[in-house]
């Protein structure tokens, strides 16, 4: 029996319609979120996502210290300088970059497995395996440059499943009405894993050495990873700590468990407007989120001349108020919903671009001042408004095409890590110098790539079940409470008309 047939119902439920705010549980979500188990699997898909980033952006602080110019004193009092690695700029950020080519070419096919074979599986195999790849990480970097190269880019090969794969999981697992909260809760990971990550690479690699990086965040990976295979399973009717209720409520609202011969429209997604604004909103995010995620510890370093211990954690102050805003944005859009006051297509619209032009102003302004005080508060709200824009587009693919969403997600992001490979490269060859006037060079180009996201996404986004995603069954409930509908306004006027005739 493979992860994606059903132990408790047997047979895959047919795809039926629902109105979402009819259904209900006769124990209504609470603060007591354990005794929910979709919450269970959004707190570990947190800690999932947690490990995502530690073990991205660990490298981005380790590098300073790998790199950085160290004073020895001989026998005779004669000062020299040594590195561990003479890497120049452009090096560094073909390092920083190299990640991304690997991640890049598994963005399909960690949603396209997905369906088929359960997104827990996918999402948990990407971590773990890069994981075990970082405890590696030490002897590749010691060994060639062209090796440590290698390492990175398999890295990312495995790592490039995990936003695909866990689109697979909400897919099975996520009333509509709750999406925002469980996908943005999820994703604070990422943030919370930056904000501990860089302080805490910081500080071991002037404790322990670069290598303690490595070998600290690789072992949390592991741990997580062994976690994950027990507790998580790809639907709530495979899951033994599901409850009949809880099962029966989430395939009820979502109307549909997946399948494993779902067919893909191909062309219709390729022409589909509003999921090519989803992806120039998802470029655009990333864009400033890579840039920064990998150059800020240079930044503040270099152009604010911060120390190694205080770049660390000044660099996670951002992703600390985005993590914390996460959580607030998903509740707010999915209350605004629930309450009636903005439609989803509302909620994403507004969210998304109100996020942009917010982040197009502070980057301006970090691009304008660079004081080592107001351009760490400028990058702080800049990244921590952020927040609101990925309840808009990130979770947008589950409004148009649910069970298409972990493909969309992809291919969007196969599209959306350009930025991470093309970002440090070009942040490489244009600050050389490491002077005030490149890296204005740098916020400006950053500001305006969020300015053309939101426009895009803003006359071309939808919230609604796109036409093509629609399966047949869903089809033939629509045409049937049509046309129920249609003989009830008939019978409503032939009444009338008798009452008249009366």
């Amino acid at each position: 029996m493979t992860d994606l047939e059903s132990p408790k119902n047997g047979k895959h439920l047919a795809h039926v319609h629902h109105n979402n705010n009819e259904i209900t549980e006769s124990e209504p979500l609470t603060w007591r979120f354990w005794r929910k188990q979709r919450y269970i699997v959004v707190l570990l898909a947190f800690f999932g996502f947690f490990n995502v980033y530690s073990l991205r952006v660990n490298l981005s602080v380790a590098i300073v210290a790998m790199t950085e110019n160290r004073t020895v004193l001989d026998g005779d009092g004669n000062v020299s300088y040594e590195q561990d690695f003479p890497w120049d700029s452009k090096q560094k950020g073909l390092i920083l970059s190299s990640f991304f080519y690997g991640y890049i070419l598994t963005q399909f096919l960690g949603g396209y497995i997905g369906t088929k074979i359960g997104g827990n599986i996918v999402f948990g195999t990407g971590i773990g395996s890069t994981a075990i790849l970082t405890l590696v990480t030490p002897l590749a970097a010691k060994h060639s440059l062209e090796m440590f190269l290698a390492v990175r880019i398999i890295e990312g090969f495995f790592e490039g499943v995990t936003f695909p794969g866990i689109h697979a999981v909400w897919a099975r697992w996520s009333p509509p009405l709750e999406r925002s909260r469980m996908a943005s809760i999820a994703f604070a990971g990422n943030y919370a894993g930056t904000v501990v990550a860089m302080p805490c690479s910081g500080f071991l690699a002037t404790k322990y050495g670069w290598e303690s990086v490595f070998y600290v965040f690789g072992s949390i990976g592991v741990a997580w990873y062994i976690i994950w295979l027990i507790f998580v399973k790809a639907g709530p009717e495979l899951d033994r700590f599901c409850s009949k209720e809880e099962c029966d409520y989430i395939q009820k609202t979502i109307g549909y468990v997946g399948s494993k011969n779902i067919k893909h429209p191909w062309k219709s997604i390729f022409t589909s407007m509003a999921f090519y604004a989803i992806m120039a909103s998802h470029f655009s995010e990333n864009w400033g989120f890579y840039t920064l995620l990998t150059q800020l510890p240079s930044f503040l370093r270099d152009t604010l001349n911060f120390d190694l211990g205080k770049t660390g954690i000044l660099s996670a102050v951002p992703y600390l108020a985005m993590g914390i805003l996460l959580a607030v944005s998903g509740y707010l859009a999915d209350w605004l919903q629930v309450k009636g006051i903005w439609t989803t297509t509302q909620v994403r619209r507004n969210f998304n671009c109100g996020a942009f032009l917010a982040q197009t102003v502070f980057m301006m302004l970090t691009a304008y001042l660079l004081d080592p005080t107001w351009s760490v508060v400028s990058l702080t709200i800049a990244v921590g408004l952020g927040a609101f824009a990925w309840s808009g587009f990130a979770v947008n693919h589950l409004d148009i095409a649910p069970q298409h969403a972990s493909v969309l997600m992809g291919i969007g992001n196969t599209f959306a890590t350009i930025p991470g490979i093309v970002s440090p490269l070009l942040t490489g060859y244009v600050v050389t110098n490491q002077t005030s006037d490149e890296w204005r060079i740098i916020f400006f180009i950053s500001a305006g790539i969020y300015l053309i996201g939101c426009v895009i996404y803003w006359f071309y986004c939808s919230g609604e079940l796109q036409e093509w995603a629609k399966t047949p069954e869903q089809k033939a409930q629509e045409a049937e409470e049509k046309a129920q509908l249609q003989l009830t306004q008939t019978t409503g006027f032939v009444n009338t008309a008798a009452e008249l005739k009366d």
